[in-house]
Protein backbone atom coordinates (compact mmCIF):
# COMPACT_ATOMS: atom_id res chain seq x y z
CA UNK A 1 0.00 0.00 0.00
CA UNK A 2 1.06 3.30 -0.68
CA UNK A 3 0.77 4.92 2.60
CA UNK A 4 2.45 5.77 5.52
CA UNK A 5 0.93 3.11 8.32
CA UNK A 6 1.21 3.24 11.81
CA UNK A 7 0.00 -0.27 13.71
CA UNK A 8 -0.94 -0.59 17.25
CA UNK A 9 2.20 1.47 18.34
CA UNK A 10 3.36 1.66 21.59
CA UNK A 11 5.89 3.63 22.69
CA UNK A 12 7.91 4.70 26.44
CA UNK A 13 9.71 7.42 27.63
CA UNK A 14 12.23 5.33 30.49
CA UNK A 15 9.85 3.07 31.81
CA UNK A 16 6.46 5.04 30.92
CA UNK A 17 4.27 4.62 28.68
CA UNK A 18 3.26 7.35 26.56
CA UNK A 19 1.81 6.28 23.56
CA UNK A 20 -0.31 2.74 24.24
CA UNK A 21 -1.61 1.23 21.06
CA UNK A 22 -2.08 3.69 18.16
CA UNK A 23 -3.01 3.03 14.52
CA UNK A 24 -3.38 5.12 11.99
CA UNK A 25 -3.16 5.07 7.84
CA UNK A 26 -2.30 8.44 5.88
CA UNK A 27 -2.41 7.88 2.24
CA UNK A 28 -0.51 9.73 -0.60
CA UNK A 29 -2.60 13.17 -1.50
CA UNK A 30 -4.12 13.15 2.19
CA UNK A 31 -3.61 15.88 4.92
CA UNK A 32 -4.87 14.54 8.28
CA UNK A 33 -4.51 16.41 11.18
CA UNK A 34 -4.03 14.88 15.30
CA UNK A 35 -5.36 17.16 18.15
CA UNK A 36 -5.17 16.96 21.55
CA UNK A 37 -4.21 18.71 24.94
CA UNK A 38 -0.57 18.58 25.88
CA UNK A 39 0.91 15.26 27.78
CA UNK A 40 -1.17 13.19 25.39
CA UNK A 41 1.53 11.57 23.12
CA UNK A 42 1.39 13.55 20.10
CA UNK A 43 5.19 14.82 19.98
CA UNK A 44 6.03 11.63 21.18
CA UNK A 45 4.57 9.91 18.05
CA UNK A 46 6.16 12.06 15.70
CA UNK A 47 9.46 11.91 17.31
CA UNK A 48 9.82 8.30 17.47
CA UNK A 49 8.61 7.92 13.92
CA UNK A 50 11.55 9.76 12.83
CA UNK A 51 13.61 7.34 14.77
CA UNK A 52 14.82 10.24 18.12
CA UNK A 53 16.83 8.01 20.31
CA UNK A 54 15.19 9.05 23.75
CA UNK A 55 12.29 7.76 22.19
CA UNK A 56 11.51 3.31 22.87
CA UNK A 57 8.75 1.43 20.80
CA UNK A 58 7.84 -1.53 22.54
CA UNK A 59 5.38 -2.56 20.35
CA UNK A 60 3.58 -2.15 16.85
CA UNK A 61 4.97 -1.54 13.62
CA UNK A 62 5.31 1.67 11.07
CA UNK A 63 5.28 1.24 7.50
CA UNK A 64 6.56 3.34 4.75
CA UNK A 65 4.84 2.27 1.77
CA UNK A 66 5.22 -1.44 2.59
CA UNK A 67 9.14 -1.17 4.27
CA UNK A 68 8.95 -1.15 8.23
CA UNK A 69 10.78 1.73 9.31
CA UNK A 70 11.60 0.72 12.88
CA UNK A 71 14.11 -1.08 11.70
CA UNK A 72 15.83 1.87 9.82
CA UNK A 73 18.31 4.01 11.16
CA UNK A 74 17.21 7.76 11.29
CA UNK A 75 19.00 9.41 8.04
CA UNK A 76 17.68 5.97 6.40
CA UNK A 77 14.17 6.76 7.27
CA UNK A 78 14.47 10.47 5.44
CA UNK A 79 16.20 8.88 2.40
CA UNK A 80 13.03 6.33 2.36
CA UNK A 81 10.42 9.46 2.37
CA UNK A 82 9.71 10.52 5.73
CA UNK A 83 10.24 14.23 6.58
CA UNK A 84 9.80 15.41 9.79
CA UNK A 85 9.04 19.08 10.51
CA UNK A 86 9.91 20.02 14.06
CA UNK A 87 7.51 21.83 16.77
CA UNK A 88 11.31 24.04 17.95
CA UNK A 89 13.62 24.17 14.80
CA UNK A 90 17.44 24.16 15.67
CA UNK A 91 19.84 26.96 15.26
CA UNK A 92 23.10 25.75 13.21
CA UNK A 93 25.55 28.69 13.41
CA UNK A 94 27.77 28.98 10.43
CA UNK A 95 26.18 26.73 8.08
CA UNK A 96 24.11 28.79 4.88
CA UNK A 97 20.62 27.48 4.17
CA UNK A 98 21.78 26.76 0.70
CA UNK A 99 25.10 24.49 1.89
CA UNK A 100 22.54 22.85 4.23
CA UNK A 101 19.94 22.11 1.67
CA UNK A 102 22.98 20.99 -0.59
CA UNK A 103 23.89 18.21 1.64
CA UNK A 104 20.43 17.43 1.93
CA UNK A 105 19.70 16.38 -1.08
CA UNK A 106 23.43 15.18 -1.98
CA UNK A 107 22.69 12.89 1.11
CA UNK A 108 19.85 11.62 -1.07
CA UNK A 109 21.50 10.58 -4.26
CA UNK A 110 23.31 7.26 -4.77
CA UNK A 111 27.06 6.84 -3.85
CA UNK A 112 29.64 7.99 -6.17
CA UNK A 113 26.95 10.71 -7.72
CA UNK A 114 27.62 14.20 -7.17
CA UNK A 115 25.24 17.18 -7.44
CA UNK A 116 25.13 19.35 -10.26
CA UNK A 117 25.57 23.30 -8.49
CA UNK A 118 23.88 24.76 -11.45
CA UNK A 119 20.99 22.53 -11.37
CA UNK A 120 20.27 22.39 -7.97
CA UNK A 121 20.45 26.47 -7.94
CA UNK A 122 18.18 26.56 -10.33
CA UNK A 123 16.01 24.05 -8.59
CA UNK A 124 16.54 25.98 -5.22
CA UNK A 125 15.33 29.32 -6.33
CA UNK A 126 12.72 27.80 -8.31
CA UNK A 127 11.14 26.64 -4.86
CA UNK A 128 11.83 29.60 -3.64
CA UNK A 129 9.72 31.89 -6.14
CA UNK A 130 7.16 29.05 -5.46
CA UNK A 131 7.07 29.70 -1.70
CA UNK A 132 7.32 33.45 -2.49
CA UNK A 133 10.58 33.43 -0.21
CA UNK A 134 13.64 35.96 -0.86
CA UNK A 135 16.47 34.56 -2.51
CA UNK A 136 18.90 36.08 0.05
CA UNK A 137 17.46 33.88 2.77
CA UNK A 138 19.75 31.51 1.53
CA UNK A 139 23.22 33.01 2.21
CA UNK A 140 21.69 33.61 5.90
CA UNK A 141 22.77 30.64 9.05
CA UNK A 142 20.29 28.07 9.54
CA UNK A 143 17.24 28.97 12.13
CA UNK A 144 20.04 31.91 13.37
CA UNK A 145 18.15 34.88 14.73
CA UNK A 146 15.06 33.79 12.94
CA UNK A 147 11.72 34.64 14.06
CA UNK A 148 9.58 31.50 14.41
CA UNK A 149 7.49 32.22 11.40
CA UNK A 150 11.12 32.29 9.43
CA UNK A 151 12.23 28.76 11.32
CA UNK A 152 8.93 27.24 10.08
CA UNK A 153 9.43 29.17 6.39
CA UNK A 154 12.42 27.85 6.38
CA UNK A 155 11.77 23.94 7.04
CA UNK A 156 8.49 23.97 4.49
CA UNK A 157 11.56 25.31 1.81
CA UNK A 158 13.47 21.51 3.48
CA UNK A 159 10.10 20.50 2.95
CA UNK A 160 9.94 21.87 -0.86
CA UNK A 161 13.18 20.11 -1.86
CA UNK A 162 13.75 17.05 -0.31
CA UNK A 163 10.21 15.98 -1.88
CA UNK A 164 9.46 13.55 0.62
CA UNK A 165 6.76 10.76 0.11
CA UNK A 166 5.27 11.74 4.01
CA UNK A 167 5.75 14.96 6.20
CA UNK A 168 4.73 14.51 10.09
CA UNK A 169 4.65 18.60 10.98
CA UNK A 170 4.81 18.56 14.64
CA UNK A 171 2.87 21.79 16.07
CA UNK A 172 4.62 23.44 13.06
CA UNK A 173 1.63 26.82 14.44
CA UNK A 174 3.55 26.81 18.15
CA UNK A 175 4.65 30.49 18.30
CA UNK A 176 3.58 31.48 15.31
CA UNK A 177 1.73 35.21 14.73
CA UNK A 178 -1.25 34.87 12.47
CA UNK A 179 0.94 36.79 9.32
CA UNK A 180 3.61 33.58 10.03
CA UNK A 181 1.05 31.30 10.51
CA UNK A 182 -1.01 32.41 6.93
CA UNK A 183 2.49 32.21 5.03
CA UNK A 184 3.36 28.85 6.54
CA UNK A 185 0.12 27.74 5.54
CA UNK A 186 0.20 28.48 2.08
CA UNK A 187 3.68 26.59 1.71
CA UNK A 188 1.95 23.53 2.83
CA UNK A 189 -0.90 24.31 0.52
CA UNK A 190 1.76 24.94 -2.20
CA UNK A 191 3.15 21.70 -1.64
CA UNK A 192 0.08 19.61 -1.11
CA UNK A 193 -0.85 16.96 -4.10
CA UNK A 194 -1.10 13.14 -4.93
CA UNK A 195 2.56 12.41 -4.19
CA UNK A 196 2.69 14.28 -0.86
CA UNK A 197 1.52 12.37 2.59
CA UNK A 198 0.88 14.91 5.66
CA UNK A 199 0.07 14.43 9.48
CA UNK A 200 -0.34 17.84 11.23
CA UNK A 201 -0.03 17.61 14.80
CA UNK A 202 -1.77 20.82 16.84
CA UNK A 203 -3.33 21.97 19.66
CA UNK A 204 -5.54 24.19 18.29
CA UNK A 205 -7.95 24.38 15.52
CA UNK A 206 -6.67 27.93 14.10
CA UNK A 207 -3.69 26.13 11.68
CA UNK A 208 -6.77 24.35 10.48
CA UNK A 209 -8.30 27.25 8.97
CA UNK A 210 -5.58 27.90 6.55
CA UNK A 211 -4.14 23.83 5.99
CA UNK A 212 -8.08 22.45 5.23
CA UNK A 213 -7.32 18.66 6.43
CA UNK A 214 -9.19 15.25 5.06
CA UNK A 215 -9.11 13.91 7.85
CA UNK A 216 -9.40 15.02 12.07
CA UNK A 217 -8.06 12.89 14.82
CA UNK A 218 -8.51 13.34 18.32
CA UNK A 219 -5.41 12.05 20.60
CA UNK A 220 -6.32 11.33 24.55
CA UNK A 221 -3.90 9.19 26.77
CA UNK A 222 -1.54 7.35 23.70
CA UNK A 223 -4.59 6.71 21.38
CA UNK A 224 -6.50 7.74 18.46
CA UNK A 225 -9.95 8.02 20.28
CA UNK A 226 -11.97 9.83 17.45
CA UNK A 227 -11.94 10.50 13.71
CA UNK A 228 -13.70 12.59 11.72
CA UNK A 229 -13.97 15.76 8.88
CA UNK A 230 -13.04 19.37 9.57
CA UNK A 231 -15.99 19.66 11.71
CA UNK A 232 -14.48 17.82 14.51
CA UNK A 233 -11.55 20.44 14.93
CA UNK A 234 -14.50 22.95 15.09
CA UNK A 235 -16.13 20.65 17.93
CA UNK A 236 -13.09 20.85 19.65
CA UNK A 237 -12.48 24.83 19.36
CA UNK A 238 -16.05 25.04 20.67
CA UNK A 239 -16.11 22.92 23.13
CA UNK A 240 -12.70 22.00 24.58
CA UNK A 241 -11.48 18.46 25.13
CA UNK A 242 -13.70 17.36 28.35
CA UNK A 243 -16.38 16.06 26.40
CA UNK A 244 -13.34 13.62 24.86
CA UNK A 245 -12.44 12.68 27.98
CA UNK A 246 -16.03 11.95 29.28
CA UNK A 247 -16.26 9.37 26.46
CA UNK A 248 -12.99 7.37 26.90
CA UNK A 249 -13.21 7.20 30.61
CA UNK A 250 -16.83 4.90 30.63
CA UNK A 251 -15.13 2.66 28.16
CA UNK A 252 -11.96 2.30 30.08
CA UNK A 253 -13.95 1.69 33.78
CA UNK A 254 -16.07 -0.53 32.21
CA UNK A 255 -12.95 -2.68 31.16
Amino acid sequence: MNALEIKDLHINIGDKPIVKGLTLTVRKGEVHAIMGPNGTGKSTLAKAIAGHPDYEITAGSVLLDGRNILEMDPDERARAGLFLAFQYPCEIPGVSIANFLRAAVQARLPEGEEIDATAYYKRLYSKMDALKIDRKFTSRSVNEGFSGGEKKRCEILQMAMLEPAYSVMDETDSGLDIDALKIVAEGVNALRGPKLGVLLITHYQRLLDYIVPDFVHVMWDGRIVKSGDKSLALELEAKGYDWVKELVEPATAAK
